[in-house]
């Protein structure tokens, strides 16, 4: 389907929730978030509930309702995917790649019990957002606001500790003081690229990353890595960025951890999707631009969403899915 037809049939299931509204009785009205969430600062995207209204607000991935839902139920379900379809960039998600998160456990029961959640974003100047044209656009701040419409009664805080130019080795130097001592629920770490550019041996970084993910689960959080991005200055060393990408992959499957494919589901965009590196990445050939970043953010959330919502629901799921990829 197009861009053009999915916006038209996005319009229209606007326009459906508008008049389902309009015409209820019951004076029940969907609980909005913010059309674009107020700038937030760089080191951190923290989120409180909003006052409330009364309503709840659901988004596309949540469980199928029940058979003790009411007409009032399925309004406020289908106000509430409208607006998450006005938060969201035209994105599809690539096919035949996996990107489940496995089990979350840790943020899963935090939101079944109401507590406060905490996700530390580790990583480089991917995380710390240079190509953004400003710190709302970055992917954890991107991401926070996507978690703060699907879960509004939720207090979730999404802390960025990325730093530009760093890798495994840097990024362990400051794993107890930045990422572990805020107590998180879940890491999202995102590694691999400057060891490519810099022409670092792929094993060696990533018995770093295996040291720093051992760190991780003994601290009692949920831990996603993200791997290098598909990108032209990172596609001229081929073979060492091919090599990361695998080796990041069997960590994940061997320390049951969840793994972002950002490699593939870049590749997806220029390949498949037809999309030039233009659309996405900056003029620098390395850094993703504000599409890059909402692109990416909102298949991450997506996914984080479904994991949630799957073990809420009573799915067993394991403890991540790997990647299938060639070692």
């Amino acid at each position: 389907m197009t861009s053009r037809g999915r916006f038209s049939r996005n319009a229209g299931a606007a326009m459906l929730a508008i008049m389902l509204i309009g015409v209820s009785t019951s004076g029940v009205i969907a609980q909005t978030a913010p059309a674009n969430a107020a700038a937030l600062p760089m080191g951190s995207a923290s989120l409180s509930a909003p006052p409330s209204s009364g309503a709840t607000a659901a988004v596309p991935g949540a469980p199928t309702q029940n058979l003790t839902e009411t007409p009032i139920d399925k309004t406020k379900a289908v106000a509430a995917r409208v607006r998450d379809i006005f938060n969201r960039v035209p994105c599809l998600p690539p096919k035949g790649i996996s990107q489940s998160m496995g089990s979350l456990p840790h943020v899963a029961a935090k939101l079944a019990a109401n507590k406060p959640i905490v996700i530390v974003a580790f990583g480089s100047s991917s995380t710390q957002g240079y190509g953004a044209t400003s710190p709302e656009f970055t992917y954890p701040n991107r991401l926070a606001a996507q978690l703060h419409r699907k879960y509004p009664a939720a207090a979730i805080t999404v802390i960025n500790r990325g730093k530009g130019g760093e890798d495994a080795p840097e990024m362990m130097k400051r794993l107890r003081s930045e990422v572990i001592d805020a107590k998180p629920d879940m890491v999202i770490w995102q590694v691999g690229t400057n060891a490519v550019l810099r022409n670092l041996d792929p094993a060696s970084t990533v018995k770093t990353v295996e040291d720093g993910v051992a760190t991780i689960q003994a601290s009692g959080a949920d831990l996603v890595l993200v791997d290098p991005q598909y990108a032209p200055a990172v596609n001229a060393r081929g073979e060492n960025a091919g090599r990361m990408v695998s080796l990041l992959s069997k960590v994940a499957h061997v320390r049951h951890v969840g793994i972002f494919p950002r490699f593939e589901v870049m590749r997806d965009w220029h390949d498949r999707q037809s999309l030039p590196f233009d659309a996405f990445v900056t003029k620098d050939g390395l850094h993703m631009n504000d599409w890059g970043y909402a692109c990416f953010a909102q298949l991450l959330g997506d996914d984080i969403i479904r994991s949630v919502d799957q073990m809420q629901a009573g799915v067993r799921l394991p403890a991540a899915t790997a990647v299938n990829r060639p070692l």
